[in-house]
């Protein structure tokens, strides 16, 4: 099959987050596979852009990826070459494949499907949540999604969501969906080489008692506003906070950690490049991801594969998949239970270990990317054959 992945910002504009490397983990695969993938995307990273060949075709790891400028209009990931490559490549695609809403690129690429007869399928990524619409820009998402998503959700083949809660978020807005699909994102981690990260050193800066680890983006749905102070209720642990700060929340975590009187406990560490997450991630007593809205979160994968256990709140799509399978602590945000789980996990090496085994064999069974890519190819085939069938 030919797809074509739709998504407005790609490799390497790695701060945008999981969905970068969960997209091209899965174009990947589906290449492995022998599927012939197409990306097409913008340029930019942040209020710069990557420094990539613009319109040119760019092989990475198998997937053919064309990159557009955006000249204007940058929140929207406004493209306007994108519209003539649209029109010229659609015709021979079998599937399109959009990532995100209330972006330019994916709403166009939707719209042009239409017209030559591609079936489109469609991913939120996590964008059709409730509270994530009503803190960030409520009134233009609002209206976006009543003018130009609807009908781009309403007429999409199938509509994919990561985990059960995400797709609750967005049966809760009222849609009535077409086709839906619930698949994972993967993971890449090589768990034949977890044994050696045990002991590694991670940092400089990593202290030698006991360490909590939170990895991420630093942002406000992240939750680290109660992450600091339930620190307050596991007296003798330490807590790690890696990863950037696009949002320039650093300096009031930082007085938020001197009033509750644990500054001298927090670590902040700012990005941390892949070759040194994968230790911290082994060396950790858990990571602890209180977000108060994420639709999967990979880092839990991450951690997952080299043994490491997790909290989470139930706000985080993953957070079913941890209490089923024991792999972590599933507990309210309140920095008192977020703290009591804290101490449990410090103090409970029994079932801390216990967490620890399951954790790469969970990894195994479910979230590798063959196994996601193959459940993906089924719903390409499906919506493809509908598509057959129409015209016939």
């Amino acid at each position: 099959m030919k797809i074509l992945h739709v998504v407005p910002s790609y490799l390497p504009a790695t701060r945008y987050g999981g969905p970068i490397r969960s997209v091209h983990g899965l174009c990947v695969a589906l290449a492995g596979l022998g599927h012939e993938v197409h990306v097409f995307t913008t340029n930019m990273d942040g209020r710069n852009n990557s420094d990539v060949p613009i319109g040119e075709v760019v092989d990475l790891d198998g997937v053919a990826v064309r990159y557009f400028k955006s000249p204007c209009l940058r929140r929207l990931y406004w493209a306007p070459s994108m519209v003539s490559a649209f029109k010229h490549h659609m015709p021979s695609v079998d599937v399109l494949h959009t990532h995100s809403i209330f972006l330019w690129p994916t709403s166009t690429a939707a719209r042009i499907a239409q017209r030559a007869g591609v079936p489109y399928m469609v991913s939120p990524r996590g964008m059709l949540e409730k509270d994530l619409i009503k803190r960030q820009s409520r009134w233009a998402k609002t209206a976006w999604l009543r003018l130009i998503e609807r009908r781009t959700l309403d007429q999409a083949a199938m509509v994919h969501f990561t985990t059960p809660r995400e797709q609750r978020e967005a049966d809760a807005l009222g849609f009535r969906f077409n086709s839906t699909t619930v698949i994972p994102n993967g993971i890449d981690t090589d768990l034949s080489s977890v044994s050696c990260l045990k002991g590694a050193p991670a940092v400089a800066t990593t202290p030698s008692q006991p360490y909590f680890l939170f990895l991420g983006r630093i942002s406000w749905k992240k939750g680290l506003d109660r992450l600091i102070p339930a620190l307050t209720h596991a007296q003798g642990a330490r807590l790690l906070l890696a990863g950037n700060d696009e949002e320039g929340l650093t300096p009031q975590l930082k007085v938020l950690a001197r009033k509750n009187g644990v500054a001298d406990r927090i670590d902040f560490l700012g990005p941390v490049s892949d070759e040194k997450k994968w230790p911290l991630l082994a060396g950790a007593r858990a990571l602890v991801l209180p977000s108060y809205s994420e639709n999967f979160g990979n880092v839990i994968l991450e951690a997952m594969g080299v043994g490491c256990p997790v909290i989470v709140t139930p706000e985080v799509g993953l957070s079913d998949m941890v209490a089923e399978t024991g792999v972590g602590l599933v507990t309210d945000g309140q920095p008192e239970t977020l703290g009591a789980a804290l101490a449990e996990m410090l103090c409970n090496t029994e079932a801390r270990v216990r967490m620890a085994n399951a954790a790469p064999r969970v990894v195994a069974e479910r979230f590798t990317w063959d196994e996601v890519a193959r459940e993906m190819q089924a719903c390409y085939e499906a919506i493809a054959v509908d598509k057959s069938s129409r015209v016939a």
